[in-house]
């Protein structure tokens, strides 16, 4: 596989700044929750601990610590600990069905899993497990946490002394972690970042205030590239990260104003529930410096409330967990390209490429991919898998291909059109969801809409929708289906109008397209 070299020779591993932080500002607050906070001294203690419960346990370095638990404190000691041993760490999704859980468990070939009672609840249903050490992370930080389900120790009984932990020389090019996609059929692919892509993000961190006075509102779960894309520029860079376990609107806006949030990542989701609670406006979020989003298209007309109603800038990332090339949109600098994802970020090479693996001409569109310091080493014992995520131009250098369609506006922002495989081809012409969804939305009674295609005799392929109803508003289908279709061009005409009380999504606001179409059953 590929080998990704430092981005910068100055390079310091996490766990080295860590250290640097705990030994110049012991009493700087880290970690906070709810209930309970550590300061840099203690994490710093805590994750010597986990690294030399871990090495006596017989870990070598670049082996693999799964964790599959919902956010807090431990469990970001764990994460940082195993990467202060050496350990390439898998953060699993507790969202995952029993099966997939124990198939992922087979795949990163862990030692050891740091897991919480829900999970370990989720595993006793699976078919086959294999033979790997469970420590159970529901302690809570005090010794009489949550005893440990049958075959596990319980994480004050298995840490232990920090002083025993061996140091280890991080390179950059080691596994960071291993972050399985989130593929709804099968086993996910695991996407291995390096070292050397985690110090990227730190390095990013600093243009966008990041710093010992910062603390980042973390909502997104700990196993997602979102959440850890700000979790780790926060701790790198000296400041405090804010951890909740769960999101719901109330309790976000209750603890940004508590701790004085100065950084968010949400995904558009969380945006749109946060921006509809009615009490929004009531609470301070003066102290935020910059909120951040990704993950799923982020409708204009939200960016524009979010600008227009709450402080701080707003930066839109468009890229992938498997990195390549990155855009960003600043949108309070911007205002005029909200329907767009931004310019590529410095350093940052992207381009469009047709189905033959061609560069499009200026103006037109194409599959987006891209190359940058930040990348995937690869997916985890899948060669061929990377091999079809990689693009070469034609000098051997190496692209990352993103699925998705594009182009670039006469400024060099790119618009994103849509995944390749959810464009609708009808009748032999090419339809893009978005286009529709956006029309949907411009509905004074929609409040969240999607589109999919399914199958049709007389079309192939048609486009069909599916509604929520804005709160206080009544939706009729008939109604919408009208409406929508006399404003949009005769091929995209859709077909059908499904309303919905919420849009399945996955635990980072993804609409689960493929659950629409299977619950679409009329062929059209």
């Amino acid at each position: 596989m590929t080998t990704i070299a430092s981005p910068d020779p100055a390079f310091i591993s996490i766990s080295d700044l860590l250290a640097q932080h705990a030994a110049a500002n012991p009493r700087h607050m880290a970690l906070i929750e709810a209930a309970r906070s550590i300061d840099y001294g203690e994490l710093d203690h805590l994750a010597n601990r986990v690294a030399a419960s871990l090495q006596r346990d017989g870990l070598e370095p670049q082996q693999c610590v799964a964790i599959c638990a919902a956010g807090s404190i431990d469990y970001a000691v764990a994460f940082l600990g195993a990467l202060r041993a050496g350990a390439v760490v898998a953060p699993l999704a507790p969202s995952s069905t029993p099966d997939a859980l124990a198939a992922m468990l087979r795949d990163c070939e862990a030692t050891h899993l740091l897991l919480d009672a829900a999970s370990a609840g989720l595993l006793d249903r699976a078919t086959s497990l294999p033979a790997l050490r469970r420590v159970m992370l529901d302690s809570g930080g005090d010794s009489t946490g949550s005893a440990a389900a049958p075959g596990s120790v319980r994480w004050l009984d298995w840490l232990g002394d920090a002083n025993a932990a061996r140091p280890v020389k991080i390179e950059p090019s080691w596994a960071f972690n291993i972050i399985y996609s989130s593929g709804t059929t099968g086993t996910p692919k695991g996407i291995m970042q390096p070292h050397s892509m985690r110090w990227m993000h730190i390095n990013r961190g600093r243009l966008t205030g990041y710093g010992p006075d910062a603390v980042v509102l973390l909502s997104t779960p700990m196993y997602s590239n979102t959440t850890l894309v700000s979790l780790f520029p926060a701790i790198g860079l000296g400041g405090a990260a804010a951890i909740m376990p769960k999101f719901d609107a109330t309790g976000f806006l209750e603890m940004a104003q508590k701790v004085r949030a100065t950084h968010a990542m949400l995904v558009p989701v969380q945006y749109q529930r946060l921006m509809a609670h009615p009490d929004f406006d009531r609470y301070d979020l003066s102290a935020f410096r910059m909120k951040f989003s990704t993950s799923a298209p982020f409708a204009p007309a939200l960016k524009a409330d979010v600008l227009r109603r709450w402080p701080g800038g707003l930066v839109e990332y468009y890229g992938m967990t498997e990195g390549g090339g990155t855009c960003t949109l600043a949108a309070h600098l911007y205002p005029d390209k909200l329907h767009t994802v931004g310019l590529p970020a410095p350093g940052h090479d992207i381009r469009l490429i047709d189905e033959q693996g061609k560069q499009v001409e200026a103006g037109e569109t194409g599959e987006i991919v891209g190359h940058s310091g930040s990348m995937m080493t690869g997916y985890f014992k899948q060669a061929d898998k990377t091999a079809e995520a990689e693009w070469f131009d034609p000098s051997g250098k190496r692209f990352i291909r993103t699925g998705d369609l594009g182009h670039f506006d006469a400024d060099g922002f790119l618009v994103l059109l849509d995944r390749k495989k959810d464009m609708i081809i009808s009748g032999g012409f090419n339809i893009y969801p978005t286009d529709l969804e956006a029309v949907l939305l411009a509905h004074p009674a929609v409040a969240d809409a999607a589109v999919v295609g399914v199958p049709s005799e007389k079309w192939g392929e048609t486009p069909v929708a599916f509604v929520v109803a804005r709160s206080g508003h009544t939706a009729n289908e008939a109604a919408l289906l009208a409406w929508c279709n006399e404003r949009l061009g005769k091929m995209q005409r859709i077909a059908a109008v499904r309303l919905l009380d919420t849009l399945p999504r996955s635990p980072i606001g993804k609409v689960l397209k493929r659950e629409l179409r299977d619950r679409f059953s009329d062929n059209v």
